[in-house]
């Protein structure tokens, strides 16, 4: 863990919105007992099933997350770029970590163990509540990408999930750029490539977005907010 690493982590840390109330109290004390660890492309940070549970936070790159399905095939339900944190805890009824997190391109990520959790909150017990509320967030997210899916034709549903991944991509709201390739896009959706490749285009035309090679800009949220309403 070099200077950089912990100034930049302090920098994220204290800007994201799960953490903003408790942010003064707690960036301390969760770099002093977490573990500040940098990962390549395709390096995992953590593994469905895994044991070991706690806090992870997006630093600086970029996650995938990817959940099994059916089929024993592993599909992707979302991914986080700086200030994204995934919060799961055995302490309290909770069992194994839910979801694969793999490094999307080189990461700089803090790992906050339960054993790690429980020396905070002996001197920091509103820490349990940063845990709960980041586990209400991924369950609120969840149930807005199946309603999502039971409720809105395609169009729709990829203007309603741009905007969902945009608030998850990046909880500081510093950028409003998805580092996102097209298909990886159209499996999270559940739609063809060809689809989605469409629906962006006419997305674009209309001053909502600009696409780049492996990257989407929002331009106009409010546009993508009045189709997926629509």
């Amino acid at each position: 863990m070099t200077r950089t690493d912990r100034d930049l982590a302090r920098q994220i840390l204290g800007r994201v919105a799960w953490l903003q109330d408790q942010a003064p109290e707690l960036v301390e004390p969760l770099l002093a007992h977490g573990l500040l660890v940098r990962l390549g492309p395709g390096q995992w940070a953590q593994a469905e099933g895994d044991d070991d549970t706690g806090l992870l936070v997006v630093i600086e790159g970029a996650v995938h997350i990817l959940c099994q399905a059916p089929g024993d095939r592993e599909v992707m339900v979302g991914f986080g770029g700086p200030g994204a944190a995934l919060g799961q805890t055995m302490r309290f009824g909770g069992g194994p970590r839910l979801a694969t997190v793999l490094c999307a391109e080189p990461s700089l990520l803090l790992k906050v163990s339960d054993s790690a959790l429980g020396r905070i909150a002996a001197d920091h017990p509103q820490i349990w509540r940063v845990v709960a509320a980041l586990v209400f967030l991924q369950l609120r997210g969840a149930l807005m990408m199946a309603a999502e899916s039971v409720a809105l034709p395609p169009r729709q549903r990829l203007a309603s999930r741009l905007l969902l991944l945009m608030r998850t991509f990046d909880p500081t709201g510093a950028s409003t750029t998805l580092r996102l390739a097209q298909q990886l896009l159209a499996e999270m959706v559940g739609l063809t490539r060809k689809t989605v490749n469409g629906y962006l285009a006419d997305f674009q035309k209309r001053g909502l977005v600009r696409l780049g090679y492996g990257e989407i800009e929002l331009l106009d949220p409010s546009g993508l907010r009045r189709i997926a309403e629509s």
